[in-house]
Order: structure tokens, then sequence, then C-alpha cells
């Protein structure tokens, strides 16, 4: 088996809206195309015995076993390879459970589709199925165990730590959108001008100065001290030789600990000689170079967390420990602690496995014990000094026994620090009574205190603090999202989103848009080139800056990596035509259309999709949509727009030579066809669909139809606002159009516009693109044919596995099957075609470029139109 490309799709994709995180793997069988899993001798045995937990998987039959039952039936290998990547993820810890594979149109050649969590693991796990098929068709021995460290190890490295993924986990169930900024913890919540951004559990209301403080132990110390908060008595030392002094001055026992450390690194507890100290000061002085040194108090050790000043948990800390039966040994009872469900690698479950460290070694010393002493019965070893649940510590909820006194002097430490997310350690005998009649301390203050304690104590009640921090960051009322019209289709989508985002910018928003050409905010060019996927969407939805989106959403994007947004409020679909058939197996309209429906089914429920009535394609998928449906079409009688109307539907038209909305009966005129400068008095009918989908849009948004009106007037073509959309550049003696027309319909659209121009010559320069199949290539000669007196032919670029001859060639044919004698001339590039054709104009003629490289045709027009009206370009006439 061959595996041909593996894409990793992020948001609303083909196979499905919901399910946004998913491996696509595009899987050539070869010759297992012939050999199902029931004509391979031992297969099914070998695969229950490497994976017996696939016995879970239902799949078509509907019952436990259910897989199994279809191996032993016989079924195909790209099969096989989805069920075990679902199944080896879920033994790694990652446990998912949707997954497709169909066969593509070419033989033998599958699109294997699951789930995944964490991507990196996702494409690891799509890798490993194959290898793991293959090796078990062979017989194969196959170190399974391997693969599942790796996949945990992968997963640790690359996913969001517990307590950042507990406040996106409740973003998520908030329905709050989130983009993940780096690879490690800094997260963007929301879009736009809405968002707000946090890293662990420091979020942007974090005070920089707040967090210094409580970076300092010592500064923490003072200020709490100054404001009678009991903390513990020490000092701070920076060398070996200051240890006696510190000694004398605070009294044994004592407890050393980095300035700076975190995450109980660095520390020593219960220090009782002065040989201890100074091994105690070195460890330390390993995490930072200045050393705290306290008194140590006895008692137990607790974490208060506090959330925009108020307490929200409270937990019991314990470091970790075992417990003796007077048999096993100290390192056999770590070992038999970390066969417990709960514990596991990392954070992958509520604990984590115990290790043996220096820390685990210094403790057991003290007690002139080693990991071979076997404990008396019952007795209760410790193996680490801290009780960070990192490090293999447990945690108890104590939230509800917290004294009333000792909420008030954990929530006055939070204000006197200044921190949004305080983690407060004390240790105490309890929290039940006030620290003041127990001596208990406050050991330090913690800045992006972690939340695992909290959300997953091992004992007591789970609390949803995460909800406290989005509470805190979206008070009600406050919006997370903004705006976001969506726009696909064939052609048309570019004019579209950008006749959109100028009707948004003229009432008032501050609009991000996206387009094939580049990326802009308030009509700022931000980025240059075909930006018109996923990637360019989170560019703009991460524009603190932008208060409304309009997205030019092409097929590539989707088929690539699905949507960039979750869903958007208005989806437009402008037509669906033939285009880009024959690639990444979209070979029909019907394909075509499926992908299209993508933009369709992301919009939320009570949001709209508008939708082109006069293309039979977009009626269709409409039909299936779940949103509002509103349509438009340039022929006011269209069956389907009276239907829809009939039932009380929102439509626009073009009637009596107004763009027009219907509401049920009723018809509110915006503006005249011949008035709208986009239209070219009213000629050009693929512009007056752009027109009417982008009045529909921005209506069924809510902006008023005299607003609109001023828009659809102020709004002209030209290469400024529409660059490669009829640009048209006037000379003395000739005109000269530049437009981005690349397929059939298009240049339908161009044919059409051509029959109301008045010209003695009427000239095209004209390219195929080598990604389209043969009859569409001719096609595009055969219209040529048909429009213009005199063709150029070039072809420079855009070969894609071609030749220019073979493009020409084609291009040729298609000419010459409807006018064999008509005039074609071929010019490889485009400059030298542009300047060759100036050459043949005489008075009245007009030239039109094709151009698949807009930004160079207009700037070399623009170039000789300069050097016209300086004197030095005279085209000369045609012989």
């Amino acid at each position: 088996m061959k595996i041909e490309n593996i894409q990793v799709l992020r948001g609303p994709n083909i196979w499905s809206i919901r399910r946004k995180k998913l491996i696509q793997m595009r899987l050539d069988l070869q010759e297992m195309e012939h050999r199902p899993s029931n004509e391979i001798d031992g297969f099914y045995e070998r695969l229950e015995k490497l994976l017996p937990s696939l016995y879970s998987h239902r799949c078509s039959p509907g019952v436990p076993g259910g897989f199994f039952q279809r191996v032993i039936a016989g079924t195909w290998m790209g099969h096989v390879v989805e069920h075990i990547a679902l199944e080896i993820q879920t033994l790694a810890g990652m446990d998912t459970g949707f997954g497709r594979t169909r066969e593509t149109k070419t033989k033998g050649v599958y699109n294997v589709v699951f789930a995944y969590l964490e991507e990196k693991v996702g494409v690891f796990a799509a890798e490993s199925a194959v290898r793991i098929t293959e090796a078990l068709i062979k017989g194969e021995d196959y170190n399974l165990d391997a693969d599942i460290q790796q996949m945990r190890e992968i997963r640790e490295n690359t996913r969001l730590g517990p307590s950042t993924g507990s406040i996106v986990e409740e973003a998520i169930a908030r329905d709050i959108p989130w983009i993940r900024l780096n690879n490690q913890s800094l997260v963007q919540l929301g879009y736009g001008k809405n968002q707000v951004r946090f890293r662990a559990t420091m979020t942007e209301k974090t005070s920089s100065i707040a967090v210094d403080i409580a970076s300092n132990k010592e500064e923490t110390k003072r200020l709490l001290q100054e404001q009678a908060i009991p903390v513990a008595k020490g000092i701070t030392i920076s060398s070996a030789s200051a240890v006696p002094d510190a000694i004398r001055k605070v009294g044994f026992p004592l407890v050393f600990k980095p300035l700076d450390g975190n995450h109980g690194r660095g520390i020593s507890i219960n220090i009782k000689t002065e040989e201890e100290a100074i091994e105690a000061y070195e460890h330390a002085a390993k995490i930072s170079r200045r050393v705290i040194v306290e008194r140590y108090v006895t008692g137990f050790d607790f974490r208060v967390l506090v959330i925009d000043n108020k307490m929200v948990a409270a937990a019991l800390r314990k470091p970790a420990h075992v417990t003796g039966d007077g048999r096993l040994n100290i390192q056999e009872l770590i070992d038999l602690e970390n066969t417990d469900p709960r514990r596991g690698y990392g954070h992958e479950n509520v604990l984590t496995e115990i290790t043996v460290d220096r820390d685990t070694l210094d403790l057991l010393a003290k007690k002139d014990y080693t990991l071979e002493t076997v404990p008396e019965k019952d007795e209760v070893v410790y193996v680490k000094s801290t009780a960070n649940l990192s490090t293999g510590g447990t945690s108890v909820d104590v939230t509800d026994h917290v004294h009333p006194q000792n909420i008030f002097i954990c929530e006055r430490i939070s204000k006197i620090i200044g921190l949004d997310i305080c983690g407060i350690d004390i240790m105490a005998q309890n929290l039940t009574e006030p620290l003041t009649d127990t001596g208990g301390v406050i050991l330090e203050v913690n800045a992006a205190p972690g939340f695992r304690m909290h959300i997953a104590p091992s004992e007591g009640l789970p609390r949803n603090v995460a909800g406290h921090v989005i509470d805190m960051l979206y008070p009600a009322g406050k919006s997370a999202r903004i705006p976001i019209i969506a726009i696909t289709g064939t052609n048309g989508k570019t004019t579209t989103t950008r006749l959109i985002a100028h009707i948004v910018k003229n009432n008032g928003h501050r609009v991000g848009f996206t387009t094939s050409d580049g990326i802009y905010v308030q009509n700022n060019m931000m980025l240059k080139g075909d930006t018109t996927g996923p990637v360019s969407s989170e560019f703009i939805l991460k524009d603190p800056t932008v208060d409304f989106a309009v997205l030019e959403t092409a097929r590539g994007g989707i088929l690539r990596s699905g949507l960039g947004f979750g869903f958007c409020d208005i989806g437009v679909v402008t037509n669906i035509q033939e285009d880009h058939l024959g690639l990444s197996d979209i070979h029909s309209l019907e394909d075509l259309s499926r992908v299209k429906s993508v933009v369709l089914n992301s919009v939320k429920k009570d949001g709209w999709g508008v939708l082109n009535a006069d293309n039979e394609y977009c009626v269709r998928i409409g039909k299936k949509a779940e949103c509002n449906i509103a349509y438009f079409s340039r022929n006011e009688n269209n069956p389907i727009i009276k239907s829809h109307c009939k039932k009380g539907g929102i439509a626009a038209i073009c009637e009596n030579g107004f763009i027009t909305i219907l509401k049920g009966d009723w018809k509110i005129r915006v503006q005249r066809t011949i008035l709208i400068p986009l239209t070219f008095g009213g000629t050009v009918p693929f512009m007056i669909e752009n027109v009417l989908a982008a009045t529909l849009a921005t209506f069924l948004w809510g902006f008023k139809t005299e607003d609109i009106k001023i828009s659809l007037e102020t709004f002209i073509p030209s290469a400024s606002q529409t660059p490669g959309r009829m640009n048209i550049f006037e000379f003395k003696d000739f005109r000269f159009m530049i437009d981005f027309a690349h397929n059939p319909d298009g240049y339908t659209g161009i044919k059409e516009f051509l029959r109301h121009i008045d010209s003695p010559l009427k000239i095209g320069i004209i390219a195929g693109t080598g990604d389209r199949r043969d009859d569409d290539i001719r096609e595009l000669g055969k219209i040529s044919a048909e429009m213009f007196d005199y063709i150029i032919l070039r072809q420079e670029k855009h070969l894609r596995g071609r030749t220019a001859e073979n493009i020409i060639g084609l291009l040729r044919e298609g000419i010459e099957s409807v006018d064999p004698n008509k005039q074609v001339e071929v010019v490889p590039k485009e400059v030298d075609a542009i300047k060759h054709a100036m050459s043949l104009a005489r008075p009245g003629t007009f030239i039109t470029a094709l151009s698949d490289v807009v930004d160079n045709a207009i700037e070399t027009v623009q170039d000789y139109q300069e050097q016209e009206r300086n004197g030095l370009f005279n085209a000369p006439p045609a012989p």
C-alpha cells in the first residue's frame, strides 16, 4: 500500500461540519485492492491478537464486535487502516470515534478519514496504521507499544496543558471560538475586536507588575507582612557562606527554596542540620542565584484559588507517597501505585505517574531508607517533598470547608499582589479555622496557578474553575464574535466579496476581507496573493481592529484544510459551474456542489444562505440547507423565486431595470441597474448577478436599502476597486480591458459584454491553464473564436504538468472547430503579447486580455498609458 497524501482538516469540511478535526489520507491499496481481509490467511486472528480492544468497534452491524464481523466476512484494507488509526489513538489516551473510508474515482485509491485530538498524533496514527496493517498482512511481528508510547510523547509535546485546555473547553461549551496562536499555551478567544488572549492561566487582564511581584518570593512576603498577612519567618541568601547565619536567625527546622523557582523545583524541606542546609542551598542555587531560607512550618499543604478577587476553589495537596504492606519494597510500591488507572503519562489522566529522582532519594536517605527498603504495614512513605500534581502528588477538594476569615484573607491577598488569577499556598493544620488561630502561614503566591488539582481532584468535588475565568473575560452582555459573511461559488466570488465589503465599510464598520488577490483591512492591502483559504480567514479573525469579516472562500482551501471559521452569519454561493473538474477527486458538478455546500452548511441556524436561483446546483444544495434561505435571480419570473416568495420568502431580482428586494408580495426597489457602475450600464449580466448577491446579503444583515443604494453607486469598477474584473483602460485610439476570466462560464460572460461593444476590431489575448481537462481548454478556444476577430495565444505560466505547446495546441483546436480561418498568432510572453496587440490596434479597436496574472497585465497597461500621456508611446497602426 502507498500513502499518496495526508491532509489535516481543522475546520468544517466535506466530511463533516460538526467534526472539524479530521485526518484525510489518500491511500493507494495497490495489489491489496484485489485481496480483501477474508482472503488473507490468518489476518483476522493476528489482528484480534494485536488489537483485541477493536472488539468495541461496532461498525455497520451496530453491535460490539461488528468491525470484526466485517473483517471475517471480508473488507478492504482502507477500512481496516481507518479502524486501527482510531483505536491506537484511543490506546494512547486520545479517545476518538468518527471515521469514513470511501473509494475515489481512481480504482484502488481510497480516502481514509478519521478523527484526531492532536493533529501531529493524527498524522502519526495514519502512518502507523498503514505500517501495522502491512505487518498483519505479512504475518510479521509489530512493536505496538513503541508506537503508542511515541504518540503519548507527541501529545505531551504538542497538546494544550490541562489548565489552558480547561479554559478552551469551557469556551467551546459556551460557543466561544478560539485560535491557538503558537505551539505552546498562547490562545485567542473570540474574533476580531472582541478577542481576548490568555497564556496558561495568565490573561490579558493579568498585571505584569503583579506577575513580577509574585515571581519574587521575598518581595511578595514583604508586601504581605506589611499588610498583616501571616507569613513564614525567613530571609534570603545568595551564597553558601551565608547558610550558618541564616540558621541562627531563623532556626531549625528549615525550608530552602529558589527565589525565582516554580513547580516545586529546587525545594528542600525539614532541614535539621548544617550539613543538610548547605546541600539544600546548593540544590536550590541551581534554579536561582538567590535562595529563600524559611522556618519549616508543620501542617498540611493547601492551595487556594482566587479568580477576579473571589475565592473559587481550595484543595489539600499531598506529596506523592506510598503505603507499606510489610512485603513490597519502596520501588515495588511505587510501581504498584503507578498501575492506578487514574495515573498516566504527563497530563493524560487525573494523576501523574510517580518517578524517582534526587528529591526522592534525599527524602528516603533522611529516614535511612533506600528504594529496596520494605516499609512496615500501613506506614506512609513520602517520595516527594512538594505536593505538585506534576510530580505525582494528589489533591483533595476542601472548597466548602474554608473558614470565612480565611476566604477574606485570600481574596485580600489577590488584591494586595494585584493578580486576576491567583494561587495561594498555605501551610496550616486545617482551613476550617482562622489561620490566626491555628498558626497557619502563607508560603507563597503564584501567578498562572495550575487548575488541574481543582478540575480533577483525586478526592472530592471537581470545580469548574475555568468557568470563572470565562465569566471574567466575557461578562454578561459582552460578545466574543464578529459578523462573518462568507462567499463561495465558481465565478463572481471576488467581485461580490469586494462589493459586500464596500457596503459594510460605508455603514461604519471596520471591515476585513479576503480575496483571490489579497487580504485587506479597510481597503488597505495587508498581504498580496490568492488569499481565499483558512489561513487567510484566520488572519482577519485574529486582527483586533476588525469588527466585520467578509471572506471569499474557494474550493481549494476547503478541500485542503476545511473552513477557517466554525460558522458564519451569512453564506453566499454565487453559482456552481464547471471549473477545476478532474482535480482533488472533484469530477462532476455534483462533486463540486458538495464542496461549495460546506459554506452553506456552516451558516448558523438563524443565519442566511444566499443562493443563485438561476443555477440548478445552487437550488439543489439550498433544499438541503438547515439555515434560512434567500434567492437572487436576473429573471423576475424565475419559478424558484415565484414559489419562494409566495411562501413569504425573501429574494433579490432584476425587474423593470431595477435591483429589487422581494419580501413575500412586497417589492423594495433599491436602484436602477444602469445607475450602478459595476453593471456597465446594465450590459454585463454576470455583474448584475454579483450586485444582486451583495445587495441581498447586506439587506439580510440589516443594512438599510438607502445605504446599500449609495454604496452601489459609489463602487466603481477599476484596477484599484476590482483588480482584474473588467478593468477598462482608455487610450487615444483604442481601449484595453483586462479580466481574470479563466473558465468557460467566465469567457461566456465576457462574450456577452463584448456584444454591446461597437468596435471595428476586437482583439483577444488568451491563455490556458494546465490542470484543466482537454475539453475545458478547447472550450476556451471555441468561445474566443466567437467573440474576437483576432486572437493572440500566449502561455508562459500555469503549465501544471503540461507543456506550453500542448495547451496552445488545444486552444487552436477549439478555435479552428468554430472558424478554421480565424486570425491566430502565438506570442508566448504576456508583456510581449500586450505590446503586440497594441501595435495591431487601429482607431476604435477593443483589446481584451483574459489574464491569469492580473497584476502584471495591469501594471504593463498602466505603464503604456503613462507613456502615452507623456508623449512617449504611440501604438503604430496595423499593417
